[in-house]
């Protein structure tokens, strides 16, 4: 990703009356400098342009069993240039709890040099408003008819980020929509270079192992 992708990519915020639980940020490591969207800015609580974000602000807004991790996945992308993606619990300022996933993406400059990371708070938290439950509703046909994919996308979503299956399928819907690509292409292209990715490490190829060779000793055990 270019420097200018990432500018451009910020510029392109979700329409406000379908799609305010996603907003975008960007964070450059020299100066340990934020921006971000009044969506973002809403999630933790504050009015547009009340309050200029900072890495205190933004940590301190976690929720404290929380904190630590993305403490270190900051110091990760400070240190080693990478993208701050993750999933965590935000507390706003009057104290309600808000379930969000980053995705995000390396910034770089001219030179390819990476500058810092950019790329979009999606806010799960389940209290939102029937209206955007609905969002891509016209393809729900599609849907139906490619639920296999469906499906796969969603549990890949599920095992990277650690959420459930309602919350990777909004996930799917949102990329959907911001790209205007069709919800099953979409999900075949995912699902493909899923595929195509890198082995998983070692420690979890041996913690996998484990749990399918044992899982059917604790069978039935969920309810």
């Amino acid at each position: 990703m270019s420097g200018s992708g990432a500018l451009h990519r910020f510029d392109q915020q979700p329409d406000h009356g379908e799609d305010a639980l996603v907003g975008s940020f960007r964070f450059w490591f020299v100066g340990e400098r934020w921006e971000w969207s009044d969506e973002v800015a809403a999630m933790h609580g504050y009015a547009p342009g009340s309050v200029v974000p900072t890495s205190a602000l933004v940590l301190s807004h976690k929720h404290p069993d929380d904190r630590l991790h993305v403490q270190e996945l900051l110091d990760r992308a400070l240190h080693d240039g990478e993208p701050f993606s993750n999933t965590h619990r935000v507390i706003d300022t009057a104290g309600s709890v808000h379930q969000v996933v980053v995705v995000a993406d390396r910034m770089v400059d001219d030179s390819g040099a990476v500058v810092g990371t950019s790329g979009h708070y999606i806010d799960l938290t389940d209290t939102f408003d029937e209206t955007r439950k609905s969002v891509l509703s016209d393809e729900l046909p599609g849907v139906v008819a490619a639920r296999a994919v469906i499906e796969q996308a969603k549990g890949a979503l599920m095992m990277v980020y650690k959420i459930n299956a309602d919350q990777a399928f909004r996930i799917l819907q949102w990329r959907s929509q911001q790209t205007n690509t069709k919800l099953r292409d979409l999900a075949a292209e995912l699902v493909e270079g899923f595929i195509e990715m890198p082995a998983p490490p070692a420690s979890l190829r041996n913690a996998f192992d484990h749990l399918l060779l044992t899982v059917h000793e604790h069978a039935g055990e969920r309810g």
